[in-house]
């Protein structure tokens, strides 16, 4: 497995590493899959949740605000029709994701664990992971939206060895 950061908040990976992880048949294990207590669900666009927490005074990792705000919108409903904390969404998202072998959790309080520990069970459907993926899509950047746009048709179909 790799080990890397990876979050709802932040799936920058998925423009590069996630292809080979797939293409080498590797997994990967998350660290900071709450982007650092900001997908926890205490946080908003100018609340600083409670004061406590490493959020409250570090911000790390450093994530696009506007995009996880608007994920975090998205997770409050999914969390509402589940019957669960907007941290096991956040949390049940990334372990939704096929490449994702484990994640490294981190809660400083017995509800905290419980919630991380629900996210093994929660069943995200089909609508909940596409609305997650519509709300948190990264934006197309240079040179891959170039790329995707002169090279579709110049792809050379992939390797498959002979038996």
């Amino acid at each position: 497995t790799v080990q890397s950061y990876y979050s709802i908040a932040g799936r920058d990976l998925e423009r590069e590493i996630v292809p080979l992880l797939n293409e080498e048949k590797l997994g990967l294990m998350v660290w900071s899959p709450m982007a650092g207590g900001l997908l926890s669900g205490k946080y908003g666009p100018g609340a600083p949740g409670n004061g406590e927490g490493r959020r409250a005074s570090f911000n790390f990792p450093p994530v696009n605000e506007d995009r996880a705000w608007a994920a975090v919108a998205v997770m409050r409903e999914i969390a509402r029709k589940h019957d669960v904390s907007v941290a096991t969404v956040a949390l049940g998202y990334v372990l939704a994701k096929p490449f994702v072998m484990s994640v490294i959790i981190g809660a400083s309080r017995m509800d905290q664990l419980e919630q991380n520990l629900a996210a093994t069970a929660l069943k995200l459907d089909a609508e909940d992971i596409a609305r997650l993926d519509e709300v948190s899509t990264l934006p197309s950047e240079y040179p891959g939206w170039m790329l995707e746009r002169q090279g579709a048709g110049r792809r050379p179909a992939p390797f498959v060895p002979k038996a």
